[in-house]
């Protein structure tokens, strides 16, 4: 039997199941603005300038360090790729490669000043020739120094 009104026509309002155009619009835009959040709070893998000064700068003072416990001069070398360190056995020089003294690439998308490489030698008593390097990316920069008594500085 067919519902009917009051007036006896038959009911037209019948109700469909789905949903409507607009509630899928809604639900998409919703997604998308969920989705836009979480891709903007998501940092930025690459480790910050700081965070690459630090690292080299700790290096440079374990090198000192290594100078002045083997009574052997340790050179460390950067160029715009990375960085590595050496040291002479009286003869040559030889490349460290055991603890922290392996040849280090610097992260993705940093800048090192000066472009042309620095070689910066340890003596025996922890002396080194002053020597500065300039890390930078997006506009932030940290500046690693070397003093003439072999100190480690980072400024930035």
């Amino acid at each position: 039997m067919t519902p009917t009104s009051a007036t006896g026509r038959p009911d037209r309002r019948v109700r469909r199941a789905g949903f409507t155009l607009v509630e899928l619009l809604m639900t998409v835009a919703i997604i998308g603005l969920a989705a836009g959040a979480v891709v903007l709070s998501v940092p930025d893998p690459r480790p910050s300038v700081s965070e690459d000064a630090e690292r080299f700068a700790a290096r440079l003072s374990r090198a000192r360090e290594e100078a002045v416990m083997t009574n052997r001069p340790v050179a460390v070398e950067t160029t715009a790729a990375g960085y590595g360190f050496s040291a002479f056995d009286g003869a040559e020089w030889s490349p460290l490669t055991d603890g922290p003294f392996g040849r280090e690439s610097w992260s993705d998308g940093l800048t090192v000043s000066p472009a042309e490489p620095v070689r910066v030698v340890f003596d025996p008593t922890g002396v080194a020739e002053p020597a500065t390097v300039t890390l930078s990316r997006d506009g932030q920069s940290s500046r690693v120094a070397i003093d003439g008594a072999g100190e480690v500085t980072i400024d930035g």
